[in-house]
């Protein structure tokens, strides 16, 4: 039996962000600041993604580890924003600003989840982009190769929203998947960490009057790290890309998580988990073929394209800049993608998908489709010297400086506290 569904056409926008992470809310500020009329669309109904669904409240360092500050623009940003009303960990030498003095300590914070959700819903109305909560975009419009909007599907029913431009930030790739852009398959280690707490870290959190402390990692699923530290034997690495394999991990990972508690947790009075993910905690799940893919040989190398200086988040000096050509492909004149969909190989995909660069690409994905729709140009033909000005303007460091690279190769291994981030 076939079943025939009408679309209502709902809007026109100048622009549309598909997914409303930190690279969607970045891009969709981005060009209203610009002026364009935009729809930010997210399937749940809380924005910031993987940092607020997903429990993964870490601004990873924005500095080289020497006290100098690499990343800036909507980055720093966002990362004020996320500490305002909540609490923080920054480093008492960067608390007002960079050290500039050789400070090792690295300018990075965990924030509030919650709180920051709330706060991004805040700012992007402040800024005028309009926003679809609870909307899954099921597919692109196409016309050969040209995206004329997308198809939802929401508690009003199935709905179509036209746009000159589309920004995939679903950090899946999806849109640009269905619309027949090409993409790269990642996979995903066993990873699963909820928020918990039990009368101990309360005890810690009373005696030093730090809210923060209460949190804690101990009644975890997998404990498998970004380097495949603790996978378990025999088990197999997650695409991430269907409903099959994300049930699975849900499924697995709620059974071994109460496990764990039952087992280590003790008296149930005593404990609590204080939030599950509402999201897959997965990563590197599928991007972009972008015109160029960055790559962990591309440390220290400057770019005509770069849109942004990024650092290592796992390593001291290393410096990247990520290229305008990493987030579109040639032949698809409206779409554009950002965040972890950004094209990066191996580790440099990593280096690229982290909070503060996903903002960045996300907030120079924003600039190109403004520039493009005023130009009357295609996403991949747009000025890319404009583009650097306009984000120069927006307090982007562009290109790293050359005194900045170490003399002989940096010698900092991966971290592994962090890993699993």
């Amino acid at each position: 039996m076939q079943i025939i569904r009408e679309a209502a056409i709902a809007a026109d926008y100048d622009i549309i962000v598909a997914g409303g992470g930190v690279a969607g809310v970045s891009a969709a500020v981005c060009a209203s600041r610009m002026g364009k009329k935009v729809l930010l669309i997210e399937k749940t109904i809380s924005l910031g993604g993987l940092a607020t669904n997903g429990l993964i409240n870490l601004f990873v360092p924005l500095c080289n580890g020497r006290g100098v500050q690499i990343i800036k623009g909507m980055a720093d940003e966002l990362l004020r924003l996320s500490v305002k009303d909540g609490y923080d960990t920054i480093p008492a030498p960067w608390k007002e600003g960079e050290p500039r003095n050789g400070e090792k300590t690295r300018y990075v914070t965990r924030f509030s989840a919650p709180i920051f959700t709330m706060a991004l819903t805040e700012f992007v109305r402040r800024e005028r982009v309009d926003i679809l909560y609870d909307t899954l975009i099921t597919a692109p419009i196409m016309e050969d190769r040209l995206c004329r909007g997308v198809v939802v599907e929401n508690k009003t029913g199935c709905e179509i929203y036209h746009a000159k431009m589309v920004i995939d930030t679903t950090g899946d790739a999806d849109v640009l998947f269905r619309a027949g852009v090409p993409t790269v398959q990642g996979q995903n280690y066993h990873t699963y960490l909820p928020f918990s707490a039990n009368l101990e870290t309360c005890r810690k959190a009373v005696e030093k009057q730090d809210i923060s402390l209460l949190y804690g990692c101990m009644y975890t699923g997998g404990r498998a790290s970004l380097y495949g530290e603790g996978q378990p034997e025999g088990k197999a690495a997650r695409t991430g890309t269907t409903a099959k394999d994300v049930t699975e991990y849900v499924i697995e990972n709620h059974l071994e998580c109460l496990e764990n508690l039952r087992k280590n947790g003790g008296n149930r009075f005593k404990r609590t988990v204080l939030a599950l993910p509402s999201m897959p905690q997965f990563r590197t799940t599928r991007r972009i073929d972008g015109d160029y893919t960055l790559r962990e040989k591309d440390a220290y190398k400057h770019f005509g394209d770069s849109i942004a200086a990024i650092c290592d988040f796992d390593r001291r000096d290393y410096l990247y800049e990520v290229p305008y050509r990493t987030l579109v492909r040639t032949g698809f004149p409206n779409l554009i993608t950002a965040g972890r969909c950004a094209s990066g190989e191996g580790y440099a995909w990593d280096v690229l998908r982290v909070i503060p660069p996903a903002i960045l690409t996300g907030q120079a994905a924003g600039a190109a489709c403004a520039i493009a729709i005023d130009d009357h140009s295609d996403i991949g033909g747009i000025d890319v010297r404009k583009l650097q000005e306009t984000l120069s303007r927006q307090n982007v460091a562009i290109h790293f400086d050359d005194s900045l690279v170490p003399e002989e190769e940096a010698q900092d291994v991966h971290a592994g506290a962090e890993g699993h981030l």
